[in-house]
Protein backbone atom coordinates (compact mmCIF):
# COMPACT_ATOMS: atom_id res chain seq x y z
CA UNK A 1 0.00 0.00 0.00
CA UNK A 2 1.10 3.55 -0.68
CA UNK A 3 1.10 3.87 2.94
CA UNK A 4 3.52 1.20 3.76
CA UNK A 5 5.71 1.96 0.70
CA UNK A 6 5.93 5.77 2.42
CA UNK A 7 6.95 4.35 5.71
CA UNK A 8 9.55 2.00 4.14
CA UNK A 9 11.08 4.68 2.21
CA UNK A 10 11.69 7.05 5.39
CA UNK A 11 13.25 4.69 7.16
CA UNK A 12 15.54 4.35 3.91
CA UNK A 13 15.97 7.96 3.62
CA UNK A 14 17.26 8.41 7.64
CA UNK A 15 19.24 5.11 7.61
CA UNK A 16 21.15 4.91 4.33
CA UNK A 17 23.20 2.19 5.76
CA UNK A 18 20.54 0.04 8.06
CA UNK A 19 19.98 -2.87 4.66
CA UNK A 20 22.15 -5.93 5.09
CA UNK A 21 22.75 -5.11 1.03
CA UNK A 22 25.24 -2.39 -0.05
CA UNK A 23 23.30 -0.67 -3.35
CA UNK A 24 26.08 -1.01 -6.39
CA UNK A 25 26.44 2.81 -7.94
CA UNK A 26 28.77 4.75 -8.78
CA UNK A 27 27.79 7.95 -7.18
CA UNK A 28 27.18 6.43 -3.78
CA UNK A 29 30.50 8.64 -2.47
CA UNK A 30 29.92 12.13 -4.62
CA UNK A 31 31.95 14.46 -2.10
CA UNK A 32 30.83 18.04 -1.87
CA UNK A 33 33.14 20.89 -0.78
CA UNK A 34 33.37 24.66 -0.84
CA UNK A 35 35.67 26.33 -3.10
CA UNK A 36 38.95 28.10 -1.20
CA UNK A 37 37.28 32.35 -0.07
CA UNK A 38 39.22 33.38 -3.11
CA UNK A 39 37.58 31.55 -5.47
CA UNK A 40 34.14 33.06 -4.71
CA UNK A 41 32.70 36.17 -5.08
CA UNK A 42 32.79 38.64 -2.46
CA UNK A 43 30.52 41.64 -1.77
CA UNK A 44 27.46 41.32 -3.87
CA UNK A 45 24.06 42.93 -2.27
CA UNK A 46 21.74 39.62 -3.33
CA UNK A 47 17.92 40.77 -3.71
CA UNK A 48 15.80 40.71 -0.72
CA UNK A 49 12.56 40.08 -2.88
CA UNK A 50 10.43 37.96 -1.28
CA UNK A 51 9.94 35.16 -4.58
CA UNK A 52 10.70 31.56 -4.29
CA UNK A 53 13.17 31.82 -7.44
CA UNK A 54 16.66 30.92 -7.30
CA UNK A 55 17.86 34.45 -7.47
CA UNK A 56 21.46 32.88 -9.67
CA UNK A 57 22.12 31.47 -12.80
CA UNK A 58 25.36 30.05 -14.11
CA UNK A 59 26.91 28.34 -17.22
CA UNK A 60 30.12 28.09 -18.25
CA UNK A 61 31.39 31.86 -19.11
CA UNK A 62 29.38 33.56 -16.85
CA UNK A 63 27.61 34.11 -13.53
CA UNK A 64 24.43 36.06 -12.95
CA UNK A 65 22.58 37.10 -9.63
CA UNK A 66 19.61 39.26 -8.80
CA UNK A 67 20.94 42.09 -6.67
CA UNK A 68 19.56 44.87 -4.49
CA UNK A 69 19.01 48.45 -6.76
CA UNK A 70 17.05 51.38 -6.30
CA UNK A 71 14.99 52.97 -8.80
CA UNK A 72 13.91 49.41 -10.41
CA UNK A 73 15.62 45.92 -10.74
CA UNK A 74 19.10 44.90 -11.69
CA UNK A 75 21.04 42.30 -11.96
CA UNK A 76 24.77 41.60 -12.13
CA UNK A 77 26.71 39.31 -14.87
CA UNK A 78 30.30 38.63 -13.89
CA UNK A 79 32.93 36.39 -16.28
CA UNK A 80 33.16 33.19 -14.12
CA UNK A 81 37.19 33.72 -14.08
CA UNK A 82 36.10 37.24 -11.98
CA UNK A 83 37.01 35.83 -8.55
CA UNK A 84 37.23 37.98 -5.29
CA UNK A 85 36.02 41.06 -4.24
CA UNK A 86 33.22 42.82 -6.84
CA UNK A 87 33.45 46.27 -6.90
CA UNK A 88 30.39 48.24 -5.56
CA UNK A 89 30.89 50.19 -9.02
CA UNK A 90 30.79 47.17 -11.03
CA UNK A 91 27.98 47.78 -13.90
CA UNK A 92 25.16 45.76 -13.45
CA UNK A 93 22.41 45.23 -15.80
CA UNK A 94 19.37 47.81 -15.42
CA UNK A 95 16.60 47.90 -17.98
CA UNK A 96 13.51 46.89 -15.59
CA UNK A 97 11.63 49.27 -13.76
CA UNK A 98 10.74 47.23 -11.47
CA UNK A 99 12.39 44.25 -9.60
CA UNK A 100 13.95 41.26 -11.17
CA UNK A 101 12.12 38.42 -10.12
CA UNK A 102 14.09 35.15 -12.00
CA UNK A 103 17.17 34.79 -14.89
CA UNK A 104 17.71 31.98 -17.18
CA UNK A 105 20.27 31.32 -19.45
CA UNK A 106 19.85 30.60 -22.64
CA UNK A 107 21.20 26.81 -23.21
CA UNK A 108 21.71 27.44 -26.83
CA UNK A 109 23.76 30.58 -26.54
CA UNK A 110 25.96 31.13 -23.55
CA UNK A 111 25.94 34.84 -24.36
CA UNK A 112 22.45 35.43 -24.00
CA UNK A 113 19.80 35.50 -20.63
CA UNK A 114 16.04 36.47 -20.14
CA UNK A 115 14.58 37.89 -17.18
CA UNK A 116 11.53 38.98 -15.63
CA UNK A 117 10.27 41.05 -13.36
CA UNK A 118 7.62 42.41 -11.45
CA UNK A 119 7.35 45.87 -13.96
CA UNK A 120 5.23 43.05 -15.81
CA UNK A 121 7.58 42.32 -18.62
CA UNK A 122 10.76 39.77 -19.76
CA UNK A 123 13.70 40.74 -21.26
CA UNK A 124 16.23 38.96 -23.06
CA UNK A 125 20.00 40.77 -23.13
CA UNK A 126 23.14 39.92 -25.06
CA UNK A 127 25.85 39.90 -22.80
CA UNK A 128 29.51 40.41 -24.13
CA UNK A 129 32.40 37.96 -23.84
CA UNK A 130 34.37 40.67 -21.91
CA UNK A 131 33.12 42.16 -18.43
CA UNK A 132 30.97 44.92 -18.53
CA UNK A 133 32.55 48.57 -18.48
CA UNK A 134 29.10 50.42 -18.38
CA UNK A 135 25.66 49.50 -17.47
CA UNK A 136 23.95 47.97 -19.90
CA UNK A 137 20.20 49.14 -20.13
CA UNK A 138 19.28 48.10 -23.36
CA UNK A 139 17.61 44.55 -24.11
CA UNK A 140 17.54 42.56 -27.39
CA UNK A 141 14.15 42.18 -26.94
CA UNK A 142 11.29 43.34 -24.82
CA UNK A 143 8.36 40.70 -24.22
CA UNK A 144 5.24 42.36 -23.06
CA UNK A 145 1.86 40.12 -22.29
CA UNK A 146 1.52 39.77 -19.17
CA UNK A 147 -0.50 42.45 -17.30
CA UNK A 148 0.70 41.35 -13.60
CA UNK A 149 4.35 40.86 -12.60
CA UNK A 150 6.37 37.84 -14.25
CA UNK A 151 7.99 35.51 -12.19
CA UNK A 152 9.05 32.62 -14.41
CA UNK A 153 11.26 32.87 -17.38
CA UNK A 154 12.38 29.11 -18.85
CA UNK A 155 14.08 28.51 -22.20
CA UNK A 156 12.76 25.31 -24.30
CA UNK A 157 15.57 22.71 -23.90
CA UNK A 158 15.61 22.00 -27.78
CA UNK A 159 13.98 24.70 -29.80
CA UNK A 160 15.78 27.80 -30.93
CA UNK A 161 14.71 30.71 -29.32
CA UNK A 162 11.48 29.52 -28.13
CA UNK A 163 10.93 30.91 -24.18
CA UNK A 164 8.20 30.55 -21.78
CA UNK A 165 6.82 33.21 -19.12
CA UNK A 166 4.68 32.63 -16.38
CA UNK A 167 2.86 35.32 -14.40
CA UNK A 168 1.14 36.50 -11.88
CA UNK A 169 -1.92 37.02 -14.23
CA UNK A 170 -1.96 33.07 -14.12
CA UNK A 171 -1.34 33.19 -17.88
CA UNK A 172 1.27 30.95 -19.67
CA UNK A 173 2.96 32.50 -22.77
CA UNK A 174 5.41 30.99 -25.42
CA UNK A 175 7.63 33.55 -27.48
CA UNK A 176 9.69 33.10 -30.08
CA UNK A 177 12.39 36.20 -29.18
CA UNK A 178 13.76 35.80 -32.71
CA UNK A 179 10.90 37.87 -33.57
CA UNK A 180 9.78 39.09 -30.10
CA UNK A 181 5.92 37.75 -30.82
CA UNK A 182 4.03 35.62 -28.67
CA UNK A 183 3.42 31.89 -29.97
CA UNK A 184 1.13 30.09 -27.83
CA UNK A 185 -0.51 31.52 -24.40
CA UNK A 186 -2.45 29.26 -21.66
CA UNK A 187 -4.88 30.47 -18.99
CA UNK A 188 -5.50 26.66 -17.93
CA UNK A 189 -4.34 27.90 -14.21
CA UNK A 190 -7.02 29.65 -11.84
CA UNK A 191 -4.29 30.77 -9.09
CA UNK A 192 -0.26 31.65 -8.93
CA UNK A 193 1.83 29.20 -10.73
CA UNK A 194 4.53 28.85 -8.55
CA UNK A 195 7.38 25.81 -10.93
CA UNK A 196 7.23 25.17 -14.66
CA UNK A 197 9.68 22.54 -16.05
CA UNK A 198 10.06 21.37 -19.60
CA UNK A 199 10.85 17.67 -20.26
CA UNK A 200 13.71 16.44 -22.18
CA UNK A 201 12.71 17.11 -25.63
CA UNK A 202 10.32 20.17 -24.83
CA UNK A 203 7.27 18.67 -26.38
CA UNK A 204 5.49 18.94 -22.45
CA UNK A 205 6.05 20.99 -19.30
CA UNK A 206 5.20 20.49 -15.78
CA UNK A 207 3.50 22.72 -13.10
CA UNK A 208 2.24 23.33 -10.02
CA UNK A 209 0.13 25.99 -9.35
CA UNK A 210 -1.06 27.56 -5.59
CA UNK A 211 -4.08 25.78 -6.07
CA UNK A 212 -2.37 22.36 -4.96
CA UNK A 213 -2.45 20.95 -9.08
CA UNK A 214 0.31 19.58 -10.41
CA UNK A 215 -0.24 19.73 -14.04
CA UNK A 216 1.59 18.09 -17.39
CA UNK A 217 0.56 20.74 -20.16
CA UNK A 218 0.96 20.27 -23.79
CA UNK A 219 1.82 23.88 -25.04
CA UNK A 220 1.33 22.91 -28.78
CA UNK A 221 -2.33 21.75 -28.38
CA UNK A 222 -2.98 24.22 -25.67
CA UNK A 223 -4.28 21.86 -23.36
CA UNK A 224 -3.24 19.92 -20.21
CA UNK A 225 -3.23 16.62 -20.35
CA UNK A 226 -2.78 15.24 -17.02
CA UNK A 227 -2.90 16.36 -13.54
CA UNK A 228 -2.93 15.49 -10.03
CA UNK A 229 -5.03 17.30 -6.89
CA UNK A 230 -2.83 17.69 -3.89
CA UNK A 231 0.64 14.94 -4.64
CA UNK A 232 1.95 16.74 -1.26
CA UNK A 233 -1.19 17.13 1.02
CA UNK A 234 0.56 20.47 3.10
CA UNK A 235 -0.96 23.90 1.61
CA UNK A 236 2.64 25.41 1.18
CA UNK A 237 4.71 25.78 -2.21
CA UNK A 238 5.44 22.41 -4.20
CA UNK A 239 8.11 22.96 -7.07
CA UNK A 240 7.82 19.80 -9.97
CA UNK A 241 10.82 19.13 -12.65
CA UNK A 242 10.79 16.50 -15.30
CA UNK A 243 12.99 13.28 -15.15
CA UNK A 244 15.08 12.26 -18.27
CA UNK A 245 12.33 9.12 -18.26
CA UNK A 246 9.69 11.03 -18.64
CA UNK A 247 8.54 11.00 -14.59
CA UNK A 248 8.10 13.87 -12.53
CA UNK A 249 10.24 14.47 -9.04
CA UNK A 250 8.14 17.25 -6.83
CA UNK A 251 9.23 18.78 -3.86
CA UNK A 252 6.25 19.67 -0.87
CA UNK A 253 5.04 19.81 2.47
CA UNK A 254 2.90 17.11 4.39
CA UNK A 255 -0.59 18.01 5.66
CA UNK A 256 1.99 18.64 9.16
CA UNK A 257 4.04 20.65 7.55
CA UNK A 258 7.23 18.22 6.63
CA UNK A 259 8.87 18.81 3.86
CA UNK A 260 8.39 15.68 1.40
CA UNK A 261 9.61 14.75 -1.83
CA UNK A 262 7.53 12.63 -4.42
CA UNK A 263 8.10 10.55 -7.78
CA UNK A 264 5.32 10.30 -10.53
CA UNK A 265 4.75 8.78 -13.07
CA UNK A 266 2.25 11.03 -15.26
CA UNK A 267 0.46 8.30 -17.38
CA UNK A 268 -0.44 7.16 -13.61
CA UNK A 269 -0.94 9.79 -11.04
CA UNK A 270 -2.78 8.11 -8.80
CA UNK A 271 -0.43 5.98 -6.94
CA UNK A 272 3.39 8.07 -6.12
CA UNK A 273 6.00 5.65 -7.11
CA UNK A 274 7.63 7.25 -4.10
CA UNK A 275 6.93 9.62 -1.64
CA UNK A 276 9.57 10.33 1.02
CA UNK A 277 8.97 12.91 4.62
CA UNK A 278 12.50 14.75 5.13
CA UNK A 279 11.94 16.88 7.73
CA UNK A 280 10.27 20.02 9.51
CA UNK A 281 11.61 22.93 8.24
CA UNK A 282 9.71 25.74 6.67
CA UNK A 283 11.77 26.48 3.26
CA UNK A 284 10.89 25.64 -0.07
CA UNK A 285 13.02 23.18 -1.67
CA UNK A 286 14.36 24.03 -4.85
CA UNK A 287 15.14 20.64 -6.74
CA UNK A 288 18.36 20.85 -9.15
CA UNK A 289 18.17 17.86 -11.93
CA UNK A 290 21.61 16.38 -13.75
CA UNK A 291 19.76 14.13 -16.44
CA UNK A 292 23.00 12.75 -16.94
CA UNK A 293 23.92 10.80 -13.87
CA UNK A 294 19.86 11.10 -12.69
CA UNK A 295 20.82 13.03 -9.44
CA UNK A 296 18.75 15.32 -8.29
CA UNK A 297 20.16 18.28 -5.47
CA UNK A 298 18.02 19.94 -3.02
CA UNK A 299 18.53 23.36 -2.07
CA UNK A 300 16.08 24.71 0.24
CA UNK A 301 15.70 28.39 1.06
CA UNK A 302 17.33 29.22 4.16
CA UNK A 303 18.92 25.65 4.75
CA UNK A 304 22.32 25.77 5.04
CA UNK A 305 22.91 22.02 3.43
CA UNK A 306 22.04 20.67 0.05
CA UNK A 307 21.07 16.65 -0.08
CA UNK A 308 21.45 15.01 -2.85
CA UNK A 309 19.43 11.72 -4.18
CA UNK A 310 20.16 9.11 -7.12
CA UNK A 311 16.98 8.37 -8.98
CA UNK A 312 16.74 4.35 -10.27
CA UNK A 313 14.45 1.95 -11.78
CA UNK A 314 14.48 0.06 -8.65
CA UNK A 315 12.75 0.36 -5.16
CA UNK A 316 12.97 2.51 -3.28
CA UNK A 317 13.41 4.25 -6.73
CA UNK A 318 15.18 7.44 -4.81
CA UNK A 319 18.43 6.77 -3.08
CA UNK A 320 19.36 9.75 -0.33
CA UNK A 321 23.26 9.78 -1.31
CA UNK A 322 24.72 12.08 1.49
CA UNK A 323 24.41 15.83 2.43
CA UNK A 324 26.51 18.64 1.89
CA UNK A 325 26.49 21.15 5.07
CA UNK A 326 28.02 24.17 5.59
CA UNK A 327 27.49 27.03 8.39
CA UNK A 328 25.94 29.78 6.80
CA UNK A 329 22.22 29.50 5.13
CA UNK A 330 21.59 29.83 1.47
CA UNK A 331 19.74 33.01 -0.17
CA UNK A 332 19.61 31.33 -3.58
CA UNK A 333 21.48 28.53 -5.78
CA UNK A 334 22.35 28.88 -9.45
CA UNK A 335 23.68 24.99 -11.25
CA UNK A 336 26.37 24.72 -13.91
CA UNK A 337 24.76 22.72 -16.98
CA UNK A 338 27.53 19.85 -17.27
CA UNK A 339 29.30 20.77 -19.68
CA UNK A 340 31.17 23.49 -17.76
CA UNK A 341 32.30 21.30 -14.84
CA UNK A 342 35.87 19.93 -14.89
CA UNK A 343 36.28 16.77 -15.73
CA UNK A 344 39.79 16.30 -15.29
CA UNK A 345 38.94 16.65 -11.29
CA UNK A 346 36.10 14.29 -11.40
CA UNK A 347 33.79 16.69 -10.91
CA UNK A 348 29.99 15.82 -11.61
CA UNK A 349 28.11 19.37 -10.74
CA UNK A 350 29.01 22.54 -9.56
CA UNK A 351 26.56 24.69 -7.24
CA UNK A 352 26.85 28.52 -6.87
CA UNK A 353 25.75 29.04 -3.50
CA UNK A 354 24.31 32.67 -2.67
CA UNK A 355 24.38 34.36 1.29
CA UNK A 356 24.15 37.76 1.78
CA UNK A 357 27.25 39.36 1.07
CA UNK A 358 28.89 36.51 -1.65
CA UNK A 359 28.62 34.12 -4.06
CA UNK A 360 30.19 30.55 -3.21
CA UNK A 361 30.79 27.67 -6.03
CA UNK A 362 30.36 23.98 -4.21
CA UNK A 363 32.07 21.01 -6.24
CA UNK A 364 30.46 17.75 -6.35
CA UNK A 365 33.50 15.22 -7.46
CA UNK A 366 33.42 11.45 -7.08
CA UNK A 367 36.91 10.40 -5.98
CA UNK A 368 39.23 7.97 -8.47
CA UNK A 369 42.22 7.64 -8.42
CA UNK A 370 43.00 7.36 -11.83
CA UNK A 371 43.70 10.97 -14.36
CA UNK A 372 41.96 9.49 -16.72
CA UNK A 373 39.09 10.27 -18.36
CA UNK A 374 36.13 8.36 -16.46
CA UNK A 375 33.39 7.61 -19.14
CA UNK A 376 30.98 6.12 -16.84
CA UNK A 377 31.09 9.29 -14.95
CA UNK A 378 30.62 11.71 -18.13
CA UNK A 379 28.26 9.97 -21.07
CA UNK A 380 27.45 12.49 -24.23
CA UNK A 381 25.43 15.35 -22.57
CA UNK A 382 23.68 18.38 -24.32
CA UNK A 383 25.44 20.78 -26.21
CA UNK A 384 25.11 24.09 -26.78
CA UNK A 385 23.54 23.31 -30.45
CA UNK A 386 19.81 24.16 -30.96
CA UNK A 387 18.09 20.69 -32.28
CA UNK A 388 15.46 22.55 -34.43
CA UNK A 389 14.32 26.02 -35.41
CA UNK A 390 11.24 27.59 -33.61
CA UNK A 391 8.78 27.03 -36.60
CA UNK A 392 9.76 23.30 -36.96
CA UNK A 393 8.76 22.88 -33.04
CA UNK A 394 5.33 25.03 -33.59
CA UNK A 395 4.36 22.52 -36.82
CA UNK A 396 4.75 19.10 -34.12
CA UNK A 397 8.26 18.43 -34.20
CA UNK A 398 10.36 17.07 -31.45
CA UNK A 399 14.05 16.15 -31.11
CA UNK A 400 16.18 14.92 -27.97
CA UNK A 401 18.85 17.79 -27.22
CA UNK A 402 22.38 17.20 -29.70
CA UNK A 403 24.62 15.72 -27.42
CA UNK A 404 28.43 16.47 -27.09
CA UNK A 405 31.13 14.42 -26.18
CA UNK A 406 32.91 15.34 -22.89
CA UNK A 407 36.08 13.89 -23.10
CA UNK A 408 38.07 17.22 -24.11
CA UNK A 409 36.51 19.21 -21.33
CA UNK A 410 34.29 21.95 -22.62
CA UNK A 411 35.35 24.89 -25.01
CA UNK A 412 33.82 28.05 -24.54
CA UNK A 413 31.70 28.37 -28.51
CA UNK A 414 32.30 32.06 -30.50
CA UNK A 415 29.73 34.67 -29.48
CA UNK A 416 26.84 34.58 -31.79
CA UNK A 417 24.74 38.07 -31.85
CA UNK A 418 20.81 37.02 -31.37
CA UNK A 419 19.07 38.88 -34.59
CA UNK A 420 15.80 39.90 -33.60
CA UNK A 421 13.73 40.53 -36.83
CA UNK A 422 10.26 42.27 -35.95
CA UNK A 423 7.53 41.28 -38.43
CA UNK A 424 6.14 44.25 -40.32
CA UNK A 425 2.92 45.11 -39.58
CA UNK A 426 2.82 45.96 -43.46
CA UNK A 427 3.35 42.85 -44.80
CA UNK A 428 -0.28 41.45 -44.13
CA UNK A 429 -1.87 44.22 -45.83
CA UNK A 430 -2.97 44.21 -49.66
CA UNK A 431 -0.67 46.70 -51.46
CA UNK A 432 -1.31 49.95 -51.47
CA UNK A 433 -2.98 51.24 -55.10
CA UNK A 434 -0.90 53.51 -57.24
CA UNK A 435 -1.61 56.71 -56.12
CA UNK A 436 -1.15 60.08 -58.03
CA UNK A 437 1.87 61.28 -56.09
CA UNK A 438 5.09 60.58 -58.38
CA UNK A 439 6.73 58.16 -55.65
CA UNK A 440 7.28 55.14 -56.93
CA UNK A 441 4.79 52.39 -55.35
CA UNK A 442 7.84 50.13 -54.20
CA UNK A 443 9.39 52.88 -52.01
CA UNK A 444 6.24 53.11 -49.82
CA UNK A 445 6.06 50.16 -47.43
CA UNK A 446 9.52 51.35 -46.96
CA UNK A 447 8.47 54.76 -45.99
CA UNK A 448 6.53 53.93 -44.00
CA UNK A 449 8.16 51.22 -41.91
CA UNK A 450 10.36 53.94 -41.61
CA UNK A 451 7.87 56.53 -39.96
CA UNK A 452 6.66 53.58 -38.05
CA UNK A 453 10.29 52.59 -36.54
CA UNK A 454 10.56 56.91 -36.10
CA UNK A 455 7.66 57.25 -34.13
CA UNK A 456 8.27 54.32 -31.81
CA UNK A 457 12.36 55.89 -31.28
CA UNK A 458 10.05 59.10 -30.12
CA UNK A 459 8.01 57.25 -28.23
CA UNK A 460 10.42 55.56 -25.81
CA UNK A 461 12.30 58.69 -26.07
CA UNK A 462 9.48 60.11 -24.63
CA UNK A 463 9.01 57.50 -21.74
CA UNK A 464 12.81 57.92 -21.27
CA UNK A 465 12.66 61.99 -20.68
CA UNK A 466 9.36 61.27 -18.47
CA UNK A 467 10.56 58.80 -15.95
CA UNK A 468 14.51 61.56 -15.89
CA UNK A 469 11.84 64.33 -15.00
CA UNK A 470 10.13 62.05 -12.59
CA UNK A 471 13.52 61.33 -11.19
CA UNK A 472 14.73 65.18 -11.18
CA UNK A 473 11.22 66.09 -9.29
CA UNK A 474 12.26 63.37 -6.72
CA UNK A 475 15.42 65.35 -6.17
CA UNK A 476 13.95 68.74 -6.13
CA UNK A 477 11.27 67.99 -3.74
CA UNK A 478 13.93 65.69 -1.92
CA UNK A 479 11.79 62.91 -1.15
CA UNK A 480 15.20 61.11 -3.14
Amino acid sequence: SPVHRRTCQRTNFQSPMSRSIVRQSKFRHVFGQAVKAEQGYDDIRVSKVTWDSSFCAVNPKFLAVIVESSGGGAFLVLPLSKTGRVDKNYPLVIGHSGPVLDIDWCPHDDNILASCSEDCTAMVWQIPDHALTRPLSDPVVVLEGHSKRVGIVSWHPTARNILLTAGSDNLIIIWNVGTGEPLISMDDHPDLIYSVSWNRNGSLFCTTCKDRRLRVCDPRKREVVAERLAPHEGIRPMRAIFTRDGNIFTTGFTRMSQRELGLWDPTNFEEPIALLELDTSNGVLLPYYDPDANMVYLCGKGDSSVRYFEITEEPPYVHYLNTFSSKEPQRGMGFMPKRGVDVSKCEIARLYKLLDKKCEPITMTVPRKSDLFQDDLYPDTAGPEPAMEPEEWLDGRDEDPILVSMRQGYVPPKSRELKVVKKNVLDSRPTTRRSMSTLDTNSLPRLLEEIQNLKATVLSQEKRICDLENKLSQYTNGSA
